[in-house]
């Protein structure tokens, strides 16, 4: 039986060089077209299976996986339930990355969409002291959330428990051979293919980033402690990041 997956964030963690890694193996197929990502779980009516597979997947054949990559899932509340009544129990997979790279690759993306007109450390302070204001008719999450959105374990808490849920890291992936391999066996297909890709990024960012102090650095790194040790507790493993003390993370 055709099995989903739904790869849900999070932004800026790699999931497009994560989508190509899937969509290489040929038991997997994901959501034609990519971009913009598909957000069926966004939409205002209820999701009917059948429908949903013949809009994205009418080249899937023979594929046991059929996955959608959209990102803004991770955040958004009510997804689960919309999900679960659709689709029932799929495999949901959640990519991250070191939080303060993250922001800093949040904020070039932003940039190269014309979004963001401040410098680096003043969106990312901004962001630090509170809550920014955004049109959310223009996008489905705050394009600003460049803090906020790395303190991932508020948005797993929706998700771990109820679906089957695989949580790895952009840094692994490009680093060990043996991270797609659990990936292909957790879904059920050849764990013994290999992508192609190499380590290039995918989908990176154009704009130059800005070199962040020490000072911001360091507090990034306290304000994101509770929420990466509160990770590292659900996910029963240390995070690849927690050697990292200071210095500007480099863009990807």
């Amino acid at each position: 039986m055709t099995r989903h997956l739904l790869v849900i964030g999070a932004q800026r963690c790699g999931t497009t060089y994560l989508h190509d890694v899937l969509a290489e193996h040929p038991q997997v197929a994901m959501a034609r077209p990519a971009r913009p990502e598909p957000k069926v779980f966004l939409r205002p009516d209820p999701v009917d299976r059948e429908a949903y597979v013949a809009e994205f997947f009418g080249h899937a054949g023979d594929a046991e996986v059929l996955g959608e990559k959209s990102t803004s899932y991770l955040e958004i509340p009510g997804v689960p339930d919309r999900v679960a009544a659709a689709l029932g129990s799929p495999q949901i997979l959640v990519q991250l990355r070191d939080p303060v790279a993250r922001a800093v690759s949040n904020w070039s993306f932003s940039r190269d969409h014309g979004v963001e007109s401040r410098p680096l450390t003043q969106a990312l302070r901004a962001d630090l002291e509170g809550a920014q204001e955004w049109d959310s008719s223009t996008s489905s999450v705050s394009p600003y959330a460049y803090v906020s959105r790395g303190r991932y374990v508020e948005d797993l808490a929706r998700w771990v428990g109820r679906f089957d849920v695989r949580v790895q890291f952009l840094e692994e992936l490009l680093t060990d051979s043996e991270v797609s391999a659990g990936l292909y066996r957790w879904l059920g297909v050849d764990d013994t293919f290999r992508p192609t890709l190499g380590d290039a990024p995918v989908n990176a960012s154009t704009s130059v980033p800005e070199t962040i102090d020490d000072e911001l650095v360091a507090e990034l790194r306290d304000h994101y402690r509770a929420s990466d040790a509160a990770l590292a507790d659900l996910l029963r493993r240390d995070l690849p990041w927690h050697h990292l003390d200071r210095g500007a993370p480099e863009e990807t």
